[in-house]
């Protein structure tokens, strides 16, 4: 299997999630994680399972994420298994009641649920549903946990892929 992991990181907390599931997809074929404007089109080609993540910055992901995913034609993913990750705050740590009253009324988004979204318009067939990665604040660093989290999630692809 030809798996990429693709992300994009501003404080390092992204990235340490993005490597956690790429270990725990293991040595099950060919395995690669690259930072979200290191990689060319070129390396799309064969990829079986394309997983995509970023973290929530004003509930999307990443401008740099979101260039990337536009430049994927429409039905591009035909064929390819994909996943989406963010690493984000939890409600309870956003310190804002303004955006914790946006998301109890669910108008808020996550970069997951924005990239998951995106990955299946372009054609890919979701593995799993979007997930989040918990940060302690907007710069990290991550709750206890999440790496370990993280590597069991990209073992639960390994029978779906």
């Amino acid at each position: 299997m030809k798996a990429l992991v693709v992300y994009d990181s501003f404080f390092g907390n992204t990235e340490k999630i993005a490597l956690a599931i790429s270990q725990g997809l293991g040595s099950q074929g060919e395995v690669e994680a690259h930072r979200v404007g290191d990689v060319t089109p070129q390396q799309l080609a064969g990829v079986q399972l394309l997983i995509v993540g970023s973290p929530t910055r004003g509930f999307r992901p990443s401008e740099a994420t979101v260039k990337f995913l536009g430049g994927i034609p429409a039905g591009g993913l035909k064929g390819v298994k994909v996943a989406a990750f963010d690493t984000r705050l939890t409600v309870e740590d956003m310190g804002s009641p303004i955006l914790s009253f946006i998301f109890w009324l669910k108008l808020g988004n996550y970069a997951a649920n924005v990239i998951a979204g995106t990955l299946q318009k372009s054609g890919g067939e979701l593995v799993l549903p979007p997930e989040g990665f918990f940060v302690k604040a907007s710069e990290g660093p991550l709750k206890d946990g999440e790496l370990e989290r993280a590597g069991e999630w990209g073992r639960k692809m390994l029978g779906r892929a």
